[in-house]
């Protein structure tokens, strides 16, 4: 889950994982899985590097390079 802030000022909580797409538009607007749509006030690459970091803790991207790793083998 990544901490977010919606253009009214209100902190939301967002499981970074539904994400599908980052687009700004000049406003950064993040479209999930499900089709909803969410616009904040951080920057995408402030959003993409939340997501990397949570994404890190969880285990999800070295999990991700070991099984491209072991594709190679």
């Amino acid at each position: 889950m990544i901490s977010l802030t919606r253009l009214n000022g209100k902190g939301i909580i967002l499981n970074a994982i539904l994400i599908e797409l980052i687009e700004e538009t000049p406003d950064t607007m993040i479209t999930l899985t499900t089709g909803k749509k969410i616009t904040v006030l951080e920057k995408a690459e402030v959003v993409v590097s939340l997501v990397r970091t949570y994404m890190q803790e969880i285990g999800s991207v070295r999990a991700t390079i070991k099984s491209r790793d072991a594709e190679g083998s």
